[in-house]
């Protein structure tokens, strides 16, 4: 288990240290309370909590499974008693170690608070708990025509609660938003042990957007144990594209220029040659091996509409010099174009042991110049670097390729990525875009914010949390970034609980 180094720390900044009197105290009255079947407390039994799918590693004192809000109540109430920290998981495929337990203490796992509790097929509304697996909730909708808009390339596997803590965004972010636009209302354990309900099935509540505010707080502020969500209809057409190229820059610039003309697609992704002959080679998806990069474009909405947006987008592919510009002859070969985009990191973790994936945001504009850049400190650092990104909105996500048994590869590693993400910020982007901050990109939010800003969030942040057990060490600086975790005794390996095995976005 790691430690923030010791500095100046607010009250939610606090370190926690346990007996094993304690934590053996602490497991035997959770099992009391909930039951011997859903608390873990055995040394193997934790290991595999100690990841999610970033390069971070921490590993909690214990692992609990419940299965009400009552139970989160009593959970929340027994860390209060002992001082005890709280982190909230999904899937655990999260990216920026936002769900492993920086400080030790209490994991709460919601895979069994994973039941639909309503829906509202006339009024394109949903109740679930924080378990429901994004994808399962599209699944329960189709039928009607209805699907969850949200879409990580996780989505097969990450939870709704996961999204929500994250707020997740995924390929058809362009045109749909990210989950923030799609939840409406939620109910949370405080940790006062208070159960609160805030917005409703509404599109709009009276006073304060606390909804909005919760959404994306990492944890750190309330623990999600019930979301209200906007149902979204099917559209009635779809046309997928895949525009293939010589040169990354006539990608890019195609890019630029279908934003500078206004048309906004409903997805619009970019593969580098590097990284489509690795998802060919895993998914056989149709993307040509011998191709500098591709573009995966889909257009959706009326018939009449659909069309012609497809054909301009066509258009402006072809005078950036796309060599070919193939549509989607149907549903099969559309849903296998999308299968090689959103296995496209289980394919790179099949050519290395381990990598490691970036969140960086860029205006659209800058995509020529920034794709240059990354390539030049690939190589000046002597990395293999692959791009797979959301290029429509300027959402990046460089894969950079290590070996963490080796501690000098993972130094590099980590400045390579500092290096990028620090060039984002100069061409006036962020750090993160969908990924969120957690405890891998917390050292760098002084590159976006000034101390007065960053107080300001710590308030709203200690107003809710003043204790600070919800997720502690996660968004706000802490004299340590990442790189802190790698000083333990076992390495980051490619098992299937390392960041090779996982999948991109917040579950």
């Amino acid at each position: 288990m790691t430690r923030a180094a010791a500095g100046d720390y607010s009250a939610s900044e606090a370190q926690f240290f346990h007996t094993s009197a304690m934590k053996k105290q602490i497991a035997d009255e959770l099992e009391r309370m909930l039951g011997a079947a859903s608390v873990l407390s055995k040394h193997e039994d934790l290991l595999l909590y100690e990841y999610d799918g970033s390069v971070e590693m921490a590993r909690p004192e214990c692992v609990v499974f419940p299965r009400t809000t009552a139970e989160v109540v009593k959970i929340v109430e027994l860390a209060n008693r002992h001082g005890v920290p709280i982190v909230g998981r999904g899937a655990g495929t999260g990216l920026s170690g936002g769900a492993l337990a920086r400080h030790g203490g209490i994991v709460v796992v919601f895979s069994r608070m994973n039941r639909i509790l309503e829906i509202d097929l006339e009024n394109q509304r949903a109740v679930v708990q924080p378990g429901v697996v994004n994808m399962d909730l599209t699944r329960a909708v189709e039928h009607a025509g209805l699907h969850f808009a949200p879409d990580p390339s996780s989505q097969k596997a990450c939870t709704i609660g996961g999204n929500v803590s994250e707020n997740a965004g995924g390929p058809h972010t362009l045109a749909y938003g990210v989950t923030t636009n799609h939840v409406l209302g939620l109910e949370l354990v405080l940790p006062t042990t208070e159960v609160i309900r805030i917005g409703g099935k509404t599109v709009d509540t009276p006073g304060y957007d606390l909804t909005g505010l919760l959404v994306g707080s990492e944890g750190t502020l309330a623990i999600v144990t019930e979301a209200t969500v906007r149902l979204t209809r099917l559209p009635e057409a779809v046309k997928t594209l895949l525009a293939v190229y010589d040169a990354v820059d006539d990608a890019t610039e195609t890019v630029v220029e279908i934003t500078a003309r206004g048309i906004t697609p409903a997805a619009c992704e970019m593969l580098d040659g590097w990284t489509l002959r690795a998802v060919e080679a895993f998914v056989h998806a149709g993307f040509p091996t011998d191709s500098a990069a591709v573009l995966l474009l889909e257009v959706d909405g009326l018939p009449e509409a659909v069309e012609p947006q497809a054909e301009e987008i066509a258009e402006v592919c072809r005078l950036h010099h796309a060599r070919e510009v193939r549509v989607a002859r149907d549903a099969a070969e559309r849903d296998l174009l999308w299968k090689g985009r959103k296995n496209a990191f289980g394919a790179v973790g099949r050519l290395s042991p381990t990598y490691y994936v970036q969140d960086g945001v860029i205006p659209r504009t800058k995509l020529p110049e920034t794709l240059r850049k990354i390539e030049e400190i690939g190589k000046r650092k002597g990395f293999e670097i692959g791009n797979i990104f959301h290029a429509g909105d300027g959402n990046l996500h460089p894969i950079i390729l290590f070996d963490a048994r080796d501690p000098e590869q993972f130094r590099r590693a980590v400045e390579t990525a500092d290096e990028i993400i620090g060039h984002c910020i100069e061409m006036g982007g962020s750090i993160t875009g969908e990924h969120g901050v957690g405890m891998e990109k917390d050292r760098l939010m002084p590159l976006l914010f000034s101390e007065a800003e960053l107080d300001v969030m710590r308030r709203v942040r200690d107003a809710y949390n003043p204790a600070g057990l919800l997720n502690p060490g996660k968004i706000f600086p802490t004299g340590k970034g990442c790189g802190e975790v790698r000083v333990r005794p076992l390495p980051v390996t490619s098992s299937p609980a390392g960041p090779a095995a996982a999948g991109p976005e917040a579950g």
